[in-house]
């Protein structure tokens, strides 16, 4: 289990000192949404195996935040992925909201990529580096277009 070797920036809270924000979401069809007022606890990005699957990505950036000062509107389905570790995604699409563990009590991991501004979003850490994928670090070397290189030729209706 990679509980017992993450390292001190996964387990103590990252952003000590951070400023108060207001943080707004939704999932892709819009069927939840999620308010939170208050100052991130952590700013993680994971690459645990366990993240990898469940969000079908190489990593996942989750906001830390406390669980009672979050609040959703619209249906949540819940997935326990393992003893004590729920995933919340919303009922109707599917996008993956959050991540809450008893190994973290009162604190839910709200997926990043549901802000509605991500740019309120910087990562403090990194955490379970040595589950990484291992092509992460040929990312940047990459071609970086705006668009798409071939253009799409199907109809979408």
């Amino acid at each position: 289990m990679f509980w017992t070797g993450a390292s001190a920036a996964c387990r103590a809270k990252t952003n000590t000192g951070a400023k108060m924000i207001d943080f707004t979401g939704k999932c892709l069809c819009g069927a939840v949404t999620w308010t939170y007022s208050g100052a991130p606890d952590r700013n993680l990005i994971c690459h645990c195996e366990s993240c990898q699957r469940a969000a079908s990505s190489a990593f996942s950036a989750f906001i830390g935040a406390t669980t009672d000062a979050v609040h959703w509107q619209g249906e949540i389905n819940h997935y326990q992925s393992s003893p004590g570790t729920w995933r919340g995604f919303c009922a109707t699409c599917g996008t993956r909201l959050y991540y809450a563990s008893d190994l973290w009590p009162g604190e839910i991991h709200i997926a990043a990529a549901t802000l509605n501004d991500p740019e309120l979003y910087s990562p403090t850490s990194h955490c379970v580096w040595g589950e990484r994928v291992p092509w992460l670090a040929s990312l940047d070397d990459l071609p970086k277009p705006d668009g798409f290189d071939i253009e799409p030729t199907g109809d979408p209706t």
